[in-house]
Parts: C-alpha cells; structure tokens; sequence
C-alpha cells in the first residue's frame, strides 16, 4: 500500500482512453486482492507430507494377540497380555534411546535390533526361553510385523492421497518406522509408490527421527528443494508432527481419529483438528482456510 500511496502522490492525472492513471491503478489492485483472496490453500501448495501409523494406516488387534500366536506355534501358551504389552513399552523405549532410527548409526540389522527389543519384552514380562524356543517365537514375531497382518488401512487414506495427487501435488510419507514400511508393509496395503505416494523419509532408513525438523528438511529437499511454505504436513502428534513443521515454517494440521483427550488441547493452542481426512479435504478446498 505505501509503494501505491507514493505511485499516486507522484503521478500526474492522465487520460488513458476515459481513465486516470490513478483510476488504472485502483482497477489492478482490486483485481489483485479479488484473485488472492479467492485462492484456496490447496494452490499455493508444492507437497503435502503425511505421517503414516495413527494417520494412514492403524494397527490391528492387540500386541499380545501376535505374541501370543507366536508362542501357540512351537506349544507353548498365551503370555499374559498386559504384562507383554508393559514389557514392551519399556523395551522399546529403552532401545530407540540406545539405538535410535532402529540402529542405524551403528549400522545394526534390523532384524538385531528387534530380536534384542522382542527378548527383552518378554524377559521384563517375566518369560525367559531358551535360545531354540526363543529363535521360533521371535521369527513369527518378525514375520508377522513384516507383512500387512497387524494393520489396517483407514477408508479415506487413498482416496485422498491419490486426490492429492491428481490436483497436481506431491505426496511424501514421513514417519519414524523402519525399511520394511517402505519395500513391504505399505505396498501390501494398497500403498504404492507412484500412485499413492511420491517420495518417503523413513527413521529407519534416513537416520533421523521426529520430532528433529531435519526429517522435515529432507522432506522438503526430496520435494525439489522447495520452501517450507508450500508444504503442508498432516499428522496425529502435536510433539512430532505439527510443532516441528510449523516451526519450519510449512503449514500443518493435525487427525484426532481416536477421540484422543489432548485433541482438546491442540484446538486450545490454535492448531486446526479434523476428525478424517474426508474433513481435511473439503477444509483445503475452502477458500477461507488457513494452516
């Protein structure tokens, strides 16, 4: 407005076919503001990044219902379940803080770094076998969280990454999961790259875990090096997904697909929620939303 305050005050009243220069002028910023603000969010956009576990997909069951299968295979009966389930918790934060990214600093296997958190769930469970009954139980275990078995596809998740897609945007996964959500789980889930999805910044592969806005980076390199601010990340954690992409300066939102009570506040701190991303998409095709 200055630059065009300062345009008139200079400028002499000219004819310009029965229009001053001024009235020209006047015209064109209309005009201008008229377009702008008529965009919707979805045009100003280069890359959508989408988290993958609690957005796109969700597991299936119970953890004790896998590690209970595993252990009925070589005769052996149900761990109890709630005790798995603990013992799995502390397991598997004790290993991600040792050996973060699935140990990919000190180049550990992952099948290693998950037979050492496995062993460990069922030893701070209370369940100790030997290293022949052990070896069977861990590689049904291992199988089993390598196929699409343990998950499931939310309704919405292809039908709006392939509308995503179609509106001339790039798709990119960015999630803290190991290689085998990329070659295995999500493809036999009807993920597939090049239809679904562009690109995928996977911990496990990359070296690098949310909430560290790297992963972010190296998300928005992957996109065309383009700037954060025409990207838009969508996942189901304010620590790992909205907070460090905002920070960034890339637009963000978050899915509160499981009622989840801190939901209440996300809305609090100003961070649009949505319940699915049917909802996500009618909001990006409004003209009047921002994130």
């Amino acid at each position: 407005m200055r630059r065009t305050t300062e345009y008139k005050s200079k400028s002499k009243l000219q004819n310009n076919g029965g229009l001053t220069e001024v009235t020209w002028v006047a015209v064109y910023l209309s005009i201008w503001q008229f377009a702008f603000t008529g965009m919707t969010i979805l045009s100003k956009l280069r890359c959508v990044t989408v988290d993958v576990t609690g957005t796109l997909i969700a597991y299936k069951g119970e953890l004790g219902d896998y590690y209970c299968m595993a252990a009925k295979s070589v005769g052996l009966p149900c761990p109890d379940y709630k005790r798995v389930h603990e013992g799995f918790k502390l397991a598997y934060t004790e290993m991600a803080k040792k050996y973060p990214c699935f140990g990919h600093a000190v180049k550990m296997p992952n099948i290693v770094w998950w037979k050492t958190c496995v062993r460990d769930s069922f030893q701070r469970a209370g369940y100790e076998y030997d290293e022949e009954t052990f070896e069977k139980i861990f590689r049904r275990i291992y199988a089993s969280f390598g196929s699409s078995a343990p998950y499931t596809i939310f309704h919405d998740s292809i039908p709006f990454l392939r509308w995503v897609r179609k509106s001339g945007i790039q798709v990119g996964l960015v999630s803290n999961a190991e290689y085998r959500y990329q070659d295995v789980i999500l493809p036999a889930l009807g993920l597939n790259p090049g239809s679904e999805w562009d690109f995928g910044v996977f911990s496990g592969i990359e070296g690098v875990e949310k909430p560290n806005p790297k992963i972010y980076e190296i998300a928005l390199e992957r996109a065309g090096n383009i700037a954060p601010e025409e990207a838009l990340h969508i996942g189901d954690s304010m620590r790992k997904d909205y907070l460090p992409a905002k920070n960034l300066g890339m637009h963000a939102l978050l899915l509160d697909r499981f009622k989840t009570p801190d939901a209440d506040n996300w809305r609090k701190s100003g961070a649009p929620v949505f319940p699915d991303l049917v909802a996500v998409q009618e909001q990006l095709n409004s003209d009047n939303f921002t994130c």
